[in-house]
């Protein structure tokens, strides 16, 4: 498709992180230097809901430091959704409106930062473009802090989370330390429902073997509380504290969130099951079975957003991943996933990207290999360790103003006037 020309429309989509603001930079950067094949560059509003709604701005209108800024800054500043598409067949009128804003606005180029989902969206809109002879290209850029995008060595945003985590767990392991004799133990509940990359990135902080965390807990490992307890008890019995990272989706052996309505794993006195996150579950166990003071830790939202202490790492490939999805789409390319590309440069770490099909991303999941956990099931190895190091170097730069807090961008959205002549409802 080499020749094409024509407005693009850059999106996002899925939960928030550090970097993916990168990413967005990368894209509309090398988009706006690239005019004559761009007549326009627009933001969608929440994502594919911004397109399907219509409600696209126009970028090139934006001032110039805060697309500058992008980089710099958290979260999802052009609006994000998690809004999940299903099959051409079942979803069909959705993405017949996608198509129809597009032609309406000579939308020829669509970028759409995002995850598993977003992938399977951009590759059935690729799909139906086919079908109906409507010519455009479609890339993806990778982005979730889960890390669990398949053909990809990791994703952006990822290098970010992992920092944070093995500093959080570092500092809050000290606080534990220091107050053992009454804080004995500490529970800290991170993301990562379905795979335990987050929850492993924690092991990061232990430099030696009374270092915090102890013990880590990740889904692709079969939860088992009688072995937690013997873990904790001979956690106890080594340093007379104990502190513990759990990944929000452990699960027992037949597949049960160990935080789920009806589990056996933490009840009170009266045998009534105790509601709460997988971290509360275990603090309970921890108290009723060890029989000791249990903290419990959620870091919630603040770890995907932590800009402040983002790796320098993660920024510069987040935004590279977004200049090169541009790239791909001036070469004509489509229907492909920028994916980063672990080389090893004499022994150095370095990062190149590659691209991958669309159709193979979509829906698929990268659980944390076995090599890269303990025998035991509670902890990492160093094979996982010199995975993850590479991914947290640098530190990130920030723009600080005078009052001694950080500047993040604040796009001011110039509208585009619509010009398909209806709402759309979801």
């Amino acid at each position: 498709m080499s020749g094409i020309t024509g407005k693009a429309v850059v999106a996002q989509s899925g939960g928030p992180t550090a970097v993916i603001n990168a990413s967005a930079g990368g894209v509309i950067e090398t988009a706006l230097a690239n005019s004559s094949t761009f007549t326009a560059v627009y933001g969608a509003h929440n994502g594919i809901l911004g397109v399907l709604r219509e409600e696209l701005f126009d970028l090139g209108k934006e001032d110039p430091r805060q697309i500058k800024l992008l980089s710099r800054s958290p979260s999802a500043a052009l609006g994000s959704c998690r809004y999940k598409l299903k099959s051409l067949e079942a979803s069909r009128a959705d993405y017949e409106r996608i198509l129809e804003v597009f032609r309406a606005h000579d939308v020829r180029f669509f970028f759409y930062i995002g995850g598993n989902d977003s992938m399977d969206t951009a590759d059935k809109l690729v799909t139906l473009a086919g079908e109906t002879g409507y010519e455009m290209v479609v890339v993806g850029v990778p982005k979730t802090i889960d890390n669990d995008l398949a053909y990809t060595d990791h994703c952006p945003g990822y290098g970010s989370v992992a920092k944070y985590t093995a500093t959080t767990a570092m500092e809050a392991g000290r606080d534990t330390e220091s107050l053992y004799t009454h804080d004995t133990t500490t529970v800290m509940e991170v993301m990562g429902r379905n795979a335990g990359w987050i929850a492993a990135s924690a092991g990061l902080a232990r430099r030696s073997p009374e270092d915090a965390p102890h013990l880590i807990y990740l889904p692709e490992v079969p939860f088992s509380k009688e072995q937690f307890v013997a873990d904790v008890k001979g956690c106890m019995a080594e340093f007379g504290r104990c502190f513990i990272v759990a990944g929000e989706g452990i699960r027992d052996a037949d597949g049960n969130n160990i935080a789920e309505v009806g589990g056996s794993f933490a009840k009170d006195a009266f045998g009534h099951t105790q509601l709460g996150g997988a971290g509360q579950a275990l603090r309970m166990v921890v108290e009723s079975e060890v029989g000791v003071k249990c903290r419990y830790n959620n870091a919630g939202t603040s770890q995907r957003n932590a800009r402040h202490f983002a790796s320098g790492a993660d920024v510069a490939e987040a935004h590279m991943a977004g200049a090169a999805a541009v790239e791909a789409a001036l070469a004509g390319t489509t229907s492909k996933m920028v994916s980063l590309v672990r080389q090893d440069d004499g022994g150095r770490y370095r990062c190149t990207t590659g691209l991958v099909d669309l159709a193979d991303v979509a829906n698929a999941e990268k659980p944390v290999p076995r090599e890269y956990v303990n025998e035991a099931g509670n902890g990492v190895t160093e094979a996982f360790l010199e995975y993850a190091r590479p991914l947290i170097a640098g530190t990130a730069e920030l723009e600080m103003g005078a009052d001694g807090l950080p500047i993040y961008a604040r796009l001011a959205r110039h509208w585009v006037e619509k010009k398909t002549g209806r709402d759309y409802r979801t």
